[in-house]
C-alpha cells in the first residue's frame, strides 16, 4: 500500500475537543498541523487547546467525578464499559492503522495490531473488577470490632500523552484509571493527536458516561495548566526526563499524586560468553521499531574490550542492512523519524559523536535513495567513552553506542553509570549469570538475550526514569487511594 493512495485522515471530529461527552467547539481558531513523517505533506489539523478549553475539560471532568454516577457505580459495572471502548477501538483496528506510521512513523505492519492490543488492555483491567482486591477485611490492631483496607479511586487524572506510541500508552493509563472509578482529562501531543481521538470517538460509542473522558491537545505551556490546577487530584505522564522533573515539582508543590514514566539511556551488558552474532541482530532488530524512538531501547551497548570490535563488526552487518523506507511498503525495515525537528535532533547528536571522537561504524546521514521525508540512517558509534554525550543523553532515534569495558564487572559498572535506569538486558549463554548480573543492574527491567519489556508485569524506572508503574496489577494501584475503615462490628455487607 503507498502512502499517497490514503491522505485523508480517518478521523470524525478532528475540528472539535471532546469534552462532557460532547464534541465542542474550541475557544480560538488555532490549530496544529499534523504532518505525513513519510510525505511531509499536510495530514490533517486539530484545534490547539487554550486556558478556557483546559478549564472546560477539567471542570467537566471535575463534575462527573464529583456529582455523576461514575464514581459510585460497582466496579463489574464499570468493567462493562471498559470491554465496551476496547470492542469499539477493535472495530477502528484500520483507521489506527492508518494513523500512526503517518505521524510517528511506525511500519503499517506493526499498527495493525495497535488496536487489537489496546483493546486487550481495556479488557484486562475489566477483569480486574473481579479479582483485584479493592476493599478487604483486615482485623484492626489498636481498637474496634471489624476493620478494613478499601482502595478507592484517586479522583481527577491529568494523562499527557507522548507523540510515540499514543494509543497503547493512552490505554495503559485510561484503562486503569476508569475501573478505580477516576475521571480523566486525557491531553495528546500535536504531533501525534490521531489515535485520542479514535479513543474519544470509542468512547462515545461505547456509551461513557459524560465527563468520565475528556480529550484536548495542547502545547507544553498550556498543559502546565493542567498540571496546576487543584481540580487535578493525579497527572500522569510519559515524555522526557526533562519534563518530567518540570511536572514532578509542580505536583510536590500541591502534594498531588503523580506517576512519571521519563527517559531512558538503556544498557545491553554483553559477557563475553555471549553470541556476538545473535545478540547483534536481536539489539539491530529491536532498534529498527519505531525507528529507535523508543524510550527503552538498548542504545548503550557494553562488551568487554577484547569482544569489541568482533560485536561492533556484528552490529554493522546487522544495522547496516536494514531497509529504510516507507513505512506502507511491506519489505521495509524501518520508517522515518516522527517529525523534522525530530530528525534535525537526531543529526545533532551524530554530529556531536563525530565531534568527541567516537569511531562512526556505519550510517551517519540520510538514506541516499530517500529525497523527502523525516528519515535517518541506522547508525553505530564503536569506542565510545562512557563520559561521551551520546553515550549520556537519550537521543531518541536509530543510533547504538558500543562502549568497551576493562571486564565484565566494569561492564555493569558502566551499565548503571547514568542518571537513568528505565531498561536494560544481558547477552549470556548462562541462565544463572543472567539472573546474578540482573539484580546488579540498576533498571526497572532486565531482559535476558533480547530486547525486553513487559506491561503484563509493571513498565517504569530506576532514578531519572520516573516514578510508579504502568501494566499489570501494579499499573492499577496508583490511581488508588487507601482509606482504613474501623467500625464497632461487622457490616452486614461483610457477612459469608
Amino acid at each position: 500500500m503507498a502512502t499517497e493512495g490514503m491522505t485523508e485522515a480517518p478521523i470524525r471530529h478532528s475540528e472539535s475537543f471532546f469534552i462532557g461527552g460532547d464534541w465542542v467547539e474550541p475557544s480560538t481558531d488555532r490549530t496544529f498541523a499534523v504532518i505525513d513523517s513519510t510525505t511531509e505533506e499536510h495530514y490533517f489539523s486539530v484545534p490547539e487547546a487554550m486556558a478556557p478549553d483546559i478549564d472546560r475539560a477539567i471542570a467537566a471532568a471535575r463534575d462527573a467525578f464529583d456529582n455523576g454516577p461514575w464514581r459510585k457505580l460497582a466496579h463489574a459495572e464499570r468493567a462493562v464499559y471498559l470491554r465496551a471502548l476496547g470492542d469499539e477501538l477493535r472495530k477502528r483496528a484500520d483507521d489506527i492503522a492508518q494513523i500512526w506510521p503517518r505521524e510517528s512513523g511506525v511500519l503499517h505492519s506493526r499498527a495493525q495490531g495497535a488496536a487489537m492490543a489496546t483493546a486487550k488492555t481495556f479488557d484486562y483491567y475489566a477483569g480486574l473488577a473481579d479479582t483485584f482486591p479493592f476493599e478487604e477485611e483486615v482485623p484492626p490492631t489498636a481498637g474496634g470490632g471489624f476493620g478494613a483496607l478499601v482502595r478507592e479511586p484517586v479522583g481527577v487524572v491529568g494523562a499527557i500523552i507522548p507523540w510515540n506510541g499514543p494509543l497503547s500508552l493512552i490505554g495503559f493509563k485510561l484503562a486503569p484509571a476508569l475501573i478505580a472509578g477516576c475521571t480523566v482529562v486525557l491531553k495528546s501531543s500535536p504531533e501525534a493527536p490521531g489515535d485520542a481521538y479514535v479513543v474519544a470517538e470509542a468512547a462515545q460509542a461505547a456509551g461513557l458516561p459524560p465527563g468520565v473522558l475528556n480529550v484536548i491537545t495542547a502545547d507544553r505551556e498550556v498543559s502546565e495548566l493542567l498540571v496546576r490546577d487543584p481540580r487535578i487530584d493525579k497527572i500522569t505522564f510519559t515524555g522526557s526526563t526533562a519534563a518530567g522533573r518540570r511536572i514532578g515539582s509542580l505536583c510536590g508543590e500541591r502534594v498531588a499524586r503523580c506517576t512519571l514514566e521519563l527517559g531512558g539511556k538503556s544498557a545491553a551488558v554483553i559477557l563475553d560468553d555471549a553470541d556476538l552474532g545473535a545478540a547483534a541482530r536481536v539489539i539491530a532488530g529491536a532498534e529498527c521499531m519505531l525507528s529507535g524512538q523508543v524510550c527503552s531501547s538498548l542504545t548503550r551497548l557494553i562488551p568487554t574490550r577484547k569482544r569489541h570490535d568482533e560485536f561492533v563488526d556484528a552490529l554493522v552487518e546487522a544495522f547496516g542492512q536494514v531497509r529504510v523506507g516507507d513505512p506502507f511498503d511491506p519489505a521495509t525495515e524501518m520508517g522515518p523519524l516522527a517529525a523534522e525537528r525530530q530528525r534535525d535532533r537526531v543529526e545533532g547528536y551524530i554530529a556531536k559523536g563525530r565531534e568527541e571522537g567516537a569511531t562512526l561504524a556505519t550510517g551517519g546521514g540520510r538514506p541516499a535513495h530517500l529525497d523527502h521525508g523525516w528519515f535517518v540512517e541506522p547508525t553505530v558509534f564503536a569506542n565510545v567513552e562512557n563520559s561521551a554525550t551520546i553515550a549520556r543523553e537519550e537521543i531518541f532515534g536509530p543510533v547504538l553506542t558500543v562502549i568497551p569495558a576493562d571486564d565484565e564487572n566494569d561492564a555493569i559498572a558502566k551499565a548503571n553509570d547514568t542518571i537513568y535506569g528505565l531498561n536494560s538486558s544481558v547477552f549470556t549463554e548462562d541462565v544463572e549469570r543472567a539472573r546474578e548480573v540482573a539484580g546488579e543492574l540498576r533498571a526497572g527491567t532486565v531482559g535476558h538475550n533480547a530486547f525486553r519489556t513487559d506491561f503484563g508485569l509493571a513498565f517504569g524506572g530506576f532514578k531519572q526514569s520516573g516514578m510508579g508503574r504502568e501494566g499489570g496489577v501494579e499499573g492499577l494501584r496508583p490511581y488508588l487511594e487507601v482509606k482504613s475503615v474501623i467500625l464497632d462490628a461487622r457490616p452486614k455487607r461483610y457477612a459469608a
